[in-house]
């Protein structure tokens, strides 16, 4: 059994290392454990809003480590093909390779004290009356009085101790993606996001992020509907996108399906229950991704630096209330703005001809990407310089709820 230190930390990305180096300067005992050896390849956009280096002072310096881009223009597109450029007065967005970025908040964490643990993939956890035992699959056991779970989609910590059985194919979305080199494949205009909403579908979406010296390239579903809409294989689906781009001269170059790797997103909002009263669940374990934009890194370590927070005060009860009361209104607006705003061609059609029409709207939607307004903010905002807009979304609503209705009923008399 190895010694048990003051908390236990599993998953060594964003969450992790920055809940560890917390802990770590706070004077505790951290051991991490990670089942990979960094630094390691990890599929992921890799898009940090900039708030991310105010949030973290020590992030700025630390960057200057690693290859990074900063971008401050959006093209968004809705399903129509209309579509509309959105700039930002300072970068909007921070771009990041998470192979790099991963490893530089693991060796910051380590560089604090933290005693990593690579090669460990845990596979059994019981939460007992005074202490969270960890089994790996090599035999080897670890304890502590408390434990954060950082530990991705499909957390080992949740679904053993019960905080989260799985998730409904309604609350993920697959996203396939490519990273690949610039001299491979590379985005004809490198100083712009561009994010196709309700491409191929209602619920997809696509899109290009320029880095320093790679692409991410991808195209995501909600996995529900994936199922059932979607035939092609994913990466038959990647390369006809890919090709599409070629001809409309947003890339240059060829897909490799070397860099090509499916993933699962959780978009459907935080578990319900984030904590029990000797573990705390942290970043993609607990869903703490936008559902809009489908960021998770900036989410993953406000939550690993709240977890980290409440464990150095020795009780998990303060982390639900401090989660809440700095991410939690965002993350449930983003839920609530997926699924009414972006789930039909319709009402994506009209969001998007609505920031044409208007540059208030424009200048909302990025900033509200920025995370610098609230969703309830922009929307009575919009609606006020707007007001045909609310009008059209009705419609587009009553429309999408007409043929759903219509759908189900043919379903049942057939």
């Amino acid at each position: 059994m190895a010694g048990a230190g003051d908390v236990l930390v599993v998953g060594g990305g964003p969450a992790g290392a920055t809940a560890a180096r917390t802990l770590a300067l706070e004077g505790r005992r951290v051991r991490l454990l990670d089942r990979a050896r960094f630094p390691r390849n990890k599929p992921c956009g890799g898009a940090i809003s900039m708030r991310a280096l105010r949030r973290f002072p020590h992030l700025p310096d630390a960057l200057r480590r690693i290859s990074t881009r900063r971008l401050s223009r959006l093209y968004l597109e809705a399903p129509s093909g209309d579509g509309i450029t959105l700039t930002s007065h300072e970068p909007a967005a921070l771009m990041v390779r998470r192979v790099e970025f991963d490893a530089l908040l693991l060796n910051l964490a380590r560089e604090a004290g933290v005693d990593v643990v690579e090669g460990a993939e845990v596979s059994r956890a019981r939460e007992l009356p005074d202490r969270v035992w960890v089994g790996a699959r090599d035999g080897r056991e670890f304890e502590a009085p408390l434990l954060i779970a950082a530990d991705g989609v499909n957390s080992v910590i949740g679904r053993r101790l019960g905080i989260n059985p799985g998730w409904p194919p309604a609350r993920v979305a697959i996203d396939m993606m490519e990273e690949t080199p610039g001299e491979t494949l590379r985005s004809v205009d490198a100083d712009t996001l561009w994010v196709a909403y309700g491409y191929g579908g209602s619920e997809g979406y696509a899109y290009v992020f320029p880095k320093a010296d790679h692409v991410n390239v991808g195209i995501g579903y909600v996995l529900e509907w994936f199922r059932a809409h979607v035939d092609e294989a994913p990466y038959d689906l990647q390369r006809r996108f890919i090709a599409e781009l070629q001809h409309r001269r947003v890339l240059e170059g060829s897909s490799s399906r070397s860099h090509f790797t499916p993933f699962l997103i959780p978009v459907g909002g935080p578990l319900p229950k984030t904590a029990t009263s000797r573990v705390l669940l942290a970043g993609d374990a607990a869903g703490f991704v936008n559902g809009i934009t489908a960021e998770g890194i900036y989410y993953a370590m406000v939550s690993g630096h709240l977890a980290a927070r409440s464990a150095a005060a020795g009780t998990t009860e303060r982390y639900e209330r401090s989660w809440r009361a700095e991410i939690g209104a965002e993350l449930r607006d983003a839920v609530l703005v997926q699924r009414h705003l972006l789930t039909t061609p319709e009402r994506i059609d009209a969001l998007v001809g609505a920031a044409r029409r208007a540059p208030g709207v424009a200048d909302l939607l990025i900033r509200y990407a920025m995370g610098q307004v609230s969703y309830f903010q922009a929307r009575r905002r919009v609606l006020l310089r707007t007001p045909l807009l609310a009008l059209r979304l009705c419609v587009a609503a009553q429309t999408s709820a007409w043929q759903i209705a219509s759908a189900q009923y043919s379903r049942r008399t057939t």
